[in-house]
């Protein structure tokens, strides 16, 4: 299939005679270039559109090896969010256990709660009276016969503080705040565990990340070796066009769309792989959560993050045959001189 033809926009027709109203014909110029420059853009979209369905069998795989190497780094992010769902929020991972002084009365310790309550970086606070944490106690421990012996409660009032923020810092600093209360026995934070779970977190997140740049750098790869192959088989016509007195742009555009029409086909799988994958998986996760009474389940394909991964894939198969294209049109215009 031959190079659209580009059509002449740089005489247009009403040059060749005086105008009658200057504006006009300034405007009537304008239009007509703009209509031409819409013409030769759907051209050579056409043209592109023409070539990939010559070659059914190498689209399909191009968009296949695009579109698996994009589903791998955006689904295991999907997974780690519903890990982190499942784990528990990093607020609730970082609980501080505010025990109250043992001849505390019940009024002072509601007081206390509703003081705390209203601290700038606490998220939520419940108070648990002595008897409810002795009814837990004797329900957990199993020493609720030897309990009942017991003279009287040995078990304080307690507050558990949900924090807004999980940083150590701000974490250390409200506990020596709750500390300080009067009427607070002792104020106890697992720092280790919540650092260990930070720790966690970020590991995985940069993970996913150096997956994500190893896969992108594969990804311009492959598009970029498919639009240098394209180009080797055109590299005849392509001379002609130079010679001719073609322009880079004109030279670029086909292979640019066909760059981004593979970036729609490695985004519409790469979804389509994703939205079937989570769900196969999910099955088996929603029954495995049950057994443990949870209503656990994985993670879906938002719609906005699938419109950003369709976005991403259509950049991607830009961005790739711009390099390929402007390499290769460097050594022609080299031998061409």
């Amino acid at each position: 299939m031959s190079e659209p033809k580009q059509p002449d926009i740089a005489k247009p027709a009403a040059a060749a005679r005086p105008p009658a109203r200057g504006a006009k014909r300034d405007s009537l110029g304008w239009r007509e270039q703009w209509r031409a420059y819409g013409r030769s853009h759907k051209a050579s979209l056409f043209d592109s559109l023409g070539r990939l369905r010559a070659q059914p069998i190498s689209t399909l795989l191009t968009c296949l090896v695009m579109g698996i190497a994009l589903s791998l780094p955006m689904g295991m992010g999907l997974l780690l969010d519903s890990l982190e769902k499942l784990g528990g929020s990093w607020q609730r991972a970082a609980q501080i256990s505010v025990f109250l002084e043992l001849r505390l009365p019940e009024q002072q310790s509601a007081e206390l709660h509703t003081r705390i309550s209203g601290l700038a970086h606490v998220a939520d606070a419940q108070l648990i009276s002595r008897e409810q944490a002795l009814a837990e106690f004797q329900a957990q421990s199993g020493l609720g016969e030897a309990l009942k012996e017991l003279p009287e409660n040995p078990l304080p009032a307690l507050i558990v503080v949900t924090p807004q923020e999980v940083e150590r810092a701000a974490l250390e600093a409200l506990l020596s705040e709750l500390q300080a209360l009067p009427g607070v026995e002792q104020a106890q934070l697992d720092l280790g565990w919540v650092e260990r779970l930070a720790a966690m977190l970020q590991l995985g997140q940069r993970f996913v990340f150096g997956i994500a740049l190893l896969l992108i750098a594969g990804l311009l790869l492959v598009v970029g070796n498919t639009i240098r192959l394209s180009i080797e088989g055109r590299r005849q016509e392509i001379e002609v066009i130079k010679l001719v007195g073609g322009t880079d742009g004109y030279v670029r555009r086909p292979f640019l769309y066909i760059g981004v029409l593979y970036g729609v086909g490695a985004g519409v799988i790469s979804w389509a792989l994703l939205a079937l994958g989570l769900s196969w998986l999910n099955d088996a996760v929603v029954r495995l959560a049950g057994l443990y009474q949870s209503d656990f389940q994985l993670i879906g394909v938002p719609l906005e993050e699938g419109f950003l991964l369709l976005l991403g894939a259509i950049l991607l198969g830009y961005c790739g045959a711009w390099l390929a294209v402007g390499r290769h049109l460097s050594e022609l215009e080299a031998q061409v001189q």
